[in-house]
């Protein structure tokens, strides 16, 4: 999958016709990966935040609200640079496109919310693509890798009475 971001990201720097298909404009954040941009909901490719009802321990072991967290700092992140592109690559079983967005200057926010501590890489859809930015993160303790917490498709299976898909 990680040579499918690559090959991607050099498809749309070079043509046209994946710029002109993109999904442009005001984004609303919906939750840590998932935004709306026209009325079309996009999830984030390759990356996993924590659910808005999902809650982690800081590093003195104080529970918050890590999802709730990680959408509020997503939507602040958003409105420093407008308008946000999104670049589709499939729609998911919800019906949402699923894509890499980036901020008007540029900024990828799949690989800053990883990079920022807010999300993780979800290697079964990024193969591994932000794998690099995980190891940053963990590295530095930001987000949620300042204390404890459940990987959030754990988390969701754990509420659902099902088995992971992780």
């Amino acid at each position: 999958m990680k040579w499918f971001m690559v090959v991607l990201a050099g498809l749309i720097s070079v043509c046209p016709a994946f710029a002109e298909d993109a999904i442009v404009g005001r984004a609303a954040v919906v939750d840590g990966d998932t935004i709306e941009i026209a009325g079309e909901r996009i999830r984030l490719l390759g990356v996993d935040a924590p659910e808005s009802w999902q809650v982690c321990e800081d590093g003195d072991g104080l529970r918050y609200r890590c999802g709730q967290e990680a959408a509020m700092t997503l939507d602040r992140f958003l409105q420093e640079f407008r308008p946000t592109r999104c670049e589709t690559v499939e729609r998911d079983r919800y019906g949402r496109f699923v894509g890499v967005c980036f901020r008007a200057d540029g900024v990828e926010v799949n690989r800053w919310l990883v990079e920022s501590g807010l999300a993780v890489d979800w290697s079964r859809y990024s193969g591994g693509a932000y794998a690099d930015a995980q190891d940053k993160a963990r590295g530095q303790a930001v987000g949620i890798w300042q204390g404890a917490f459940q990987l959030p498709c754990e988390a969701r299976a754990q509420r659902s009475k099902q088995t992971s898909a992780c």
